[in-house]
């Protein structure tokens, strides 16, 4: 993989924003951003576990989903109080996957200020992510196709970000949002994935308070390097071709692959993942030769 940084600021102008990176699609860390928060010192592990303790929380881990299953059924289930726990108390794979605000803890609603950067937010949907030291998140871009601010809490955590471009060469496993099972991207095997050489992206590390724009559709990996959550800003797409897509995405798309994983179970999976692995192989090749 060809890997960049982002451009990282400390604060930015709506203006500067809108012109530099919302309008380019162009990712961005702001350092400390969420530090000018009144309730900052409440995002934490802590305040959390003392709200929403006694709830009970479905958990995921690092292994693909079971091709007889439903691709969003839980592994487990757990209280909220014990799983941070867990998480703090030992390496772990399991992680909460949107967990929305507005149902499930509504006061944190007061504990935070969109930003004035002039993305317009859909309000409904402020969501979290929790993940322990070994979870990590396949790598996938949004089926909403939408623009987020993500912002992060507690430990460390690494991203990658790849745009639109550069599917080809990511295995994009074909009527989905997700790359092949079995490709690891902080460890990747090149001689059994020699397109992803070509793979031009870029690497982020965040910490407690950083916020990471994420231009809609972009690919992202998700790693938690230690236990920590993330906050979720999301922004609807707002031109007509893109919302056309996202309405493609989540009406047509994703539920002829619902139908077809249930019908033909592990077959359908397998069936996709050989044809990315095909497609991605033909692409290397086709710019092999283009640049040769």
């Amino acid at each position: 993989m060809i890997l960049e940084k982002v451009d990282v600021v400390n604060d930015i102008s709506k203006e500067d924003f809108q012109k530099k990176y919302f309008k380019k699609q162009k990712p961005l860390l702001i350092k400390n951003f969420a530090s000018r928060w009144d309730a900052f010192d409440k995002w934490n592990f802590d305040f959390i576990r003392e709200k929403a303790g006694e709830q009970e929380v479905p958990l995921y881990d690092n292994k693909p989903a079971d091709a007889s299953k439903s691709t969003d059924a839980p592994v487990t289930h757990m209280k909220m109080k014990d799983y941070i726990d867990t998480i703090k108390s030992k390496p772990s794979d399991l992680r909460i996957f949107f967990y929305i605000i507005t149902d499930r803890l509504p006061e944190l609603l007061k504990n935070f200020t969109y930003p004035d950067l002039g993305m317009k937010f859909f309000k409904r949907l402020p969501t979290l992510f929790f993940g322990g030291s070994d979870a990590h998140v396949i790598m996938h871009y949004d089926v909403d196709l939408g623009d987020f601010l993500h912002v992060h809490f507690e430990g460390k955590k690494r991203i990658l970000l790849f745009d639109q471009k550069q599917s080809d060469f990511l295995y994009k496993v074909p009527l989905s949002v997700h790359t092949v099972y079995d490709l690891d991207f902080e460890n990747p095997d090149y001689e059994k994935f020699p397109a992803l050489k070509q793979a031009k992206g870029f690497e982020i590390f965040m910490e407690h308070g950083d916020a990471l724009f994420i231009p809609g559709a972009f690919w992202h990996f998700n790693r938690y390097l230690e236990p920590g959550f993330s906050l979720s800003l999301r922004a609807l797409p707002n031109k007509p071709s893109v919302f056309a897509n996202m309405l493609y995405h989540v009406f047509i798309m994703r539920y002829t692959d619902k139908i077809m994983r249930k019908f033909f179970k592990a077959k359908w999976v397998n069936f996709k993942q050989k044809w990315a692995y095909e497609k991605s192989n033909k692409a290397l090749k086709k710019y092999l030769q283009n640049n040769s």
